[in-house]
């Protein structure tokens, strides 16, 4: 049964109208048409879903609405704009690390989590956070890179296939 869930997404708050157990990402893209935030393998294996809850990479295919209520979620949409994009965004954008597109939402979101966490990850650390989100078209150079160059690290000084 529908029942009235307060959240705050993006810093705005919303009321939404959806059964307790109902997984965030569909209240995200459904009721809210933010569509930053994938459906990939409705698992919380992929991370296409991932969104902050709280500055915490979460995946949203598996967190119920109800555990969402009285916390903060960003999504994709929320972290910059098209003029101002976030450190993260333009970084991947400078990098071109991305091909079909469709782990960039998880990328982006996991990369903006670590430095959140860590403002100076090492190489381990990236490779560390993003090795639960799968890329399934082989933009995985260009993302490290991304990644990299988001953290403030030389771009250029190491092989990041290695």
């Amino acid at each position: 049964m529908p029942a009235t869930t307060r959240l705050s997404v993006n810093g705005h708050s919303h009321e939404v109208a959806a059964a307790p157990d109902t997984p965030l990402l569909y209240v995200l893209r459904n009721d809210l048409a933010l569509n930053g935030p994938k459906y990939g393998c409705g698992l919380g294996e992929c991370g296409a879903c991932t969104v902050l809850i709280d500055d915490v990479a979460a995946r949203s295919c598996i967190i119920p609405l109800s555990a969402c209520e009285g916390r903060h979620v960003v999504t994709l949409e929320g972290l910059g704009t098209r003029a101002h994009p976030d450190i993260v965004q333009a970084a991947f954008i400078k990098e071109q690390a991305a091909q079909c597109g469709y782990c960039l939402n998880g990328m982006i979101m996991t990369v903006k989590a670590l430095l959140m966490r860590n403002a100076h990850p090492t190489d381990a650390d990236i490779r560390e956070t993003l090795r639960y989100n799968l890329c399934r078209c082989g933009a995985h150079v260009e993302i490290l890179r991304a990644a990299r160059r988001a953290a403030g690290l030389d771009v250029e000084s190491d092989d990041v296939r290695a």
